[in-house]
């Protein structure tokens, strides 16, 4: 599944994607990540998701369901955002990333996901006949 989280890096200054889990597991990494780094970093992405859930009402009533995260460091961002069932997308790009662009093909790499891990229900419903 490398092959879809290198399509976010399409986007002009894009660097890193990781694929993690609710509970910080590394479930997939671009090819240009260490997987020592892609763990690491996975573990703080899981963190920062469950963070941003629990602030998500300090937006105000009604209006707290979290959608992205985006944090600014000196050399560039970090977008964060869900990806399916217990699974987020982590992306790191260069301070001129064009931010709309990222947005939307994380969304993009987001759907080909789910299609790409979804599995297809059983006509038999697992009774043999």
């Amino acid at each position: 599944m490398s092959w879809v989280l290198n399509d976010v890096l399409e986007v002009r200054g894009a660097r890193h994607a990781v694929l993690v889990s609710g509970d910080g597991l590394l479930l997939q990494r671009s090819d240009e990540i260490s997987r020592d780094d892609a763990e690491t970093n996975a573990a703080a992405m899981s963190s920062m998701q469950s963070l941003s859930r629990a602030v998500a009402g300090f937006v105000g009533a009604g209006h707290g369901i979290w959608k992205q995260t985006l944090l600014e460091y000196d050399g560039g961002w970090i977008f964060l955002i869900a990806a399916g069932q217990g699974a987020y997308l982590a992306v790191s790009a260069a301070l001129d990333v064009d931010m709309e662009a990222m947005s939307f093909r994380m969304q993009k790499t987001v759907a080909a996901l789910s299609k790409a891990m979804s599995v297809a229900p059983r006509s038999d419903n697992g009774v043999g006949a």
